[in-house]
């Protein structure tokens, strides 16, 4: 087990990289080449690696990146790590999966262990990627195949790759075998289930838990306005229960890699076998619904109307302190507010550029909502930058918010 290749250099397979090359020789696969020319200069593009420590394996050749597949020949493991995002009418996209496994498949000289890390329903390690690297072999080898569903959650310090307990299961105890060896390597806690569509199916419902009480809070943000009471403070009256009882805080909805997505996965396999999936196709509209709801809350404290307005958003990532954009409430937040007719900048000192557009300077506006806050960004700057300011995090003393 001495090479390792891991195909996506994101926020998952280069975090995978930066761990396993302090143990592997470890080539990062990517079809980017823009991103693995940068990464071959120790540049890293994600706030979980440390640019200096990717340098110095670079330097040491135990970690180097390519988007050719001949990299791949004389691999030991291969994971998977590549996105399973929805497509825009919102089903399962499982493109990215089908694409590794041709590489793999086209390209993988002897046997290996092969691990997917992707998150998607349960039943695609089994049916669909071991199947689809045996279509693209053409040497038919008996490949080693297992499943660790990935559970980075960017920007955290307290949780990481080496103390975050992994779950894993082979189709053979003797994969399952290999891959405890491989990830015992830089993982301090492995936890072995009884098969991969256990451990497919754990993964999508830890994020579907959180996808529904995040609804359930959004939902219950409404009725308390309507009910002129504050949220925040019957949230902190429940929460001094002992027990029976998980805080979670109302958003413009939700973002990110997984939660806005693996509930989706989930509800479509329950669906695919006859199961209903009715609460958590709900908890998707109520979280999709969220940043119209504060968009007419803006627009209701201003006389009905938003046209002409100059709005400023306030953070386009999806989460604070990183720059992670995917499936981001902000986007929502700003059709919504251009349907209406508001004449819409952002400010993001983290993300600077997305979407064409540039970050704005934190003033000049006639309304600013606050979708993210970094800790960069001072709270009363924010106050100042506009006679009225709309907070959806609660973190802005004195602000309108939810």
């Amino acid at each position: 087990m001495s090479k390792v290749v891991i195909i996506g250099q994101g926020y998952v397979g280069l975090t995978i990289a930066s761990y396993a090359s302090g143990h592997f020789e470890v080539v990062g696969f990517d079809t980017n080449q823009a991103l693995v020319n940068q990464l071959n200069l120790g540049i890293s593009h994600i706030e979980g690696v440390d640019s200096s420590i990717l340098a110095s394996r670079v330097k040491s050749g135990k970690y180097k990146a390519t988007s050719l597949g001949s990299e791949i020949r004389n691999s030991n493991v291969v994971v998977i790590a590549v996105p399973t995002p929805l497509t825009r009418d919102r089903k399962p996209d499982l493109s990215y999966i089908e694409a590794a496994c041709r590489t793999i498949g086209e390209n993988l000289a002897d046997r290996a262990l092969i691990i997917n890390e992707s998150t998607s329903f349960p039943g695609t390690l089994r049916n669909i990627i071991k199947p689809a690297i045996t279509r693209y072999s053409e040497k038919k080898f008996d490949h080693d195949y297992a499943i660790s569903p990935e559970r980075v959650d960017p920007g955290r310090s307290d949780f990481n790759q080496r103390n975050t307990p992994r779950l894993y299961s082979g189709l053979t105890a003797e994969a399952s075998r290999k891959t405890r060896d491989f990830y015992s390597q830089f993982c301090e806690k492995l936890i072995e289930v009884s098969s991969p569509e256990v451990a497919e199916a754990a993964k999508l419902f830890e994020n579907t838990f959180r996808q529904v009480n995040i609804a359930l809070v959004n939902e219950f943000a409404q009725i308390a306005h309507s009910l002129g009471l504050s949220i925040y403070e019957t949230l902190d009256a429940a929460n001094t229960k002992p027990y029976g009882f998980m805080k979670f805080t109302p958003s413009a909805g939700v973002g990110g890699h997984c939660i806005p997505v693996d509930p989706t996965y989930l509800a479509t396999v329950a669906e695919q076998n006859g199961a209903p999936a009715t609460f958590i196709r709900r908890a998707n509209e109520v979280n999709l619904q969220m940043s119209k709801y504060i968009v007419n809350r803006v627009s209701s404290d201003h006389s009905g109307s938003l046209e002409g307005k100059n709005v400023l958003v306030v953070g386009v990532a999806y989460k604070p302190n990183v720059s992670d954009v995917r499936e981001t409430a902000a986007e929502l937040v700003i059709a919504h507010l251009r349907n209406q007719g508001a004449v819409v900048s952002w400010h993001d000192d983290i993300v600077k550029t997305w979407k064409g557009e540039v970050s704005a300077p934190l003033s000049g506006a006639d309304i600013v909502v606050v979708v993210t806050k970094h800790d960069s960004v001072d709270s009363d700057e924010i106050m100042r930058s506009a006679p009225y300011v709309f907070d959806t995090t609660g973190k802005i003393k004195n602000a309108q918010g939810l």
